[in-house]
């Protein structure tokens, strides 16, 4: 019987943080994370792709504005982006994966969901945004967009600019888990949950809403993968390892932790917020609803016995 993984791709499996974000670019990204996300099929897994959309949704943000304002087009609300980039998105990660399918000589279907995610409206998240979409800024230009927009802007804590942060809500429920699972487990790779999901809430005890907010990609996904019981979850990211004393002298790469030594290093501060912390909060949620291993890694080590930091239970 084949294993189930769930695979988190990282925003720059798309757009990397030197880039334009051109079509160009965002399919040579896709094409060569798809080149080894298909290495996992050889290990005899069955395969769900998650993705961020963190350049992207900001990008979409930033063109809406631009058309309000030149044009008149109506404005449109954060969750209609988060829809917006799940098609985009989903359209270059899956041709690009039907490309590297052709060439390796493999036939699998691929399967995009539009997929919304409860939250709850009331969660504290929203009075406290931490969520970084968008391009990098400078300060200067951070704080005139602030003034302009009443937007909330923060440093990143790899010191590549300023961007744009909004709410963060925490998934409850992924819609279509059970399809999602069943389509998975006959053999077709899924692409679903995009850029942590379309955030929504019940206005009406059967009444959905969409609600403005970016649900963290890595979260959903964790959730995601022990809904649909997932025997592995993936967060790739742009680093081979977990580091500790990240990007400084006493710089020390993991290539295991338990979920007590990842909580106690989060508590410490190892992780930034804008980077790593959220990842290995998720990685932490799956091990403890599913008692199975989390891999934060690249691409490159997906299917490497060695590569990436193992979350474990001990």
């Amino acid at each position: 019987m084949k294993k189930l993984a769930v695979v988190a791709f990282g925003g720059n499996a798309l757009m990397r943080g030197d880039q334009k974000g051109t079509i160009d670019e965002q399919e040579a990204n896709a094409y060569q994370a798809c080149e080894d996300l298909t290495k996992l099929l050889d290990l005899n897994y069955n395969i769900v792709v998650t993705h961020g959309n963190g350049p992207q949704v900001g990008n979409i943000l930033l063109a809406n504005t631009a058309g309000n304002k030149l044009y008149g087009l109506p404005d449109m609300p954060l969750d209609i982006s988060v829809a917006y980039s799940q098609g985009f998105i989903a359209y270059v990660i899956e041709q690009q994966l039907r490309n590297v399918l052709m060439a390796k000589d493999l036939d699998r279907d691929i399967i995009s969901i539009i997929t919304q995610v409860l939250v709850n409206k009331d969660d504290p998240a929203f009075q406290s945004p931490t969520k970084p979409i968008g391009p990098f800024y400078t300060k200067v230009e951070a704080d005139k967009l602030s003034a302009d927009n009443k937007t909330v802007f923060q440093e990143d804590a790899r010191g590549r600019g300023w961007r744009k942060v909004v709410a963060s809500p925490t998934p409850l429920v992924i819609f279509n888990r059970q399809t999602i699972e069943k389509i998975a487990r006959e053999g077709h790779i899924v692409i679903a949950v995009g850029g942590g999901g379309i955030p929504c809430f019940y206005v009406e005890s059967n009444k959905l809403q969409g609600i403005d907010a970016v649900i963290d990609k890595d979260l959903a996904s964790s959730l995601l993968a022990s809904q649909v019981r997932a025997d592995k979850l993936f967060i790739l990211t742009d680093v081979p390892k977990v580091c500790l004393n990240y990007n400084s002298p006493q710089e020390k790469s993991l290539d295991k932790m338990t979920i007590a030594e990842a909580k106690k290093y989060l508590e410490e501060g190892h992780f930034g917020e804008g980077s790593m912390a959220p990842k290995v909060r998720a990685a932490i949620n799956f091990v403890e609803r599913s008692g199975k291993e989390t891999v934060i890694t690249e691409s490159k080590f997906l299917a490497s016995e060695n590569g990436g930091t193992k979350v474990t239970i001990v």
